[in-house]
């Protein structure tokens, strides 16, 4: 069984950043996909970033890029999501998700909520304009 706990969330306007982080109970080098996902109320889960442990290879989706780093610390079997210019549109409910399959680089429409085995309890992120 994978732990996985959130922390980070809070409130900011527009333009501002935020980091969130996501820590697992297994080490890094064991080897596993962990994703951020959002949910906006009334709106389904998707996907933000990507990490594989194991290489560090990263996966973003189109409507962060450029914007969201994530990132990880070997030694705090941490995953970091750096949130940067933030827009009323990223408010939501930020979830990291863990799975110990290495399929991070699968395409967005497989790797989907329902793909991940182990899940964290949430942070609310809150962007006002």
């Amino acid at each position: 069984q994978v732990q996985v706990v959130e922390s980070g969330g809070g409130s900011v306007q527009a333009g501002g950043s935020l980091r969130l982080s996501c820590e697992a109970s297994i080490s890094t080098t064991s080897g596993y996909c962990m994703k951020w996902f959002r949910q906006a109320p009334g709106k389904e889960r998707e996907g933000v970033a990507s990490l594989y442990s194991r290489n560090g290879n990263k996966y973003y989706a189109d409507s962060v890029k450029g914007r969201f780093t994530i990132s990880q610390d070997n030694a705090k079997n941490t995953v970091y999501l750096q949130m940067n210019s933030l827009r009323p549109e990223d408010t939501g409910m930020y979830y990291c998700a863990a799975d110990l399959r290495n399929f991070c680089w699968y395409p967005s429409y497989i790797l989907t909520p329902h793909a991940f085995h182990y899940w964290g309890q949430g942070t609310q992120v809150t962007v006002s304009s």
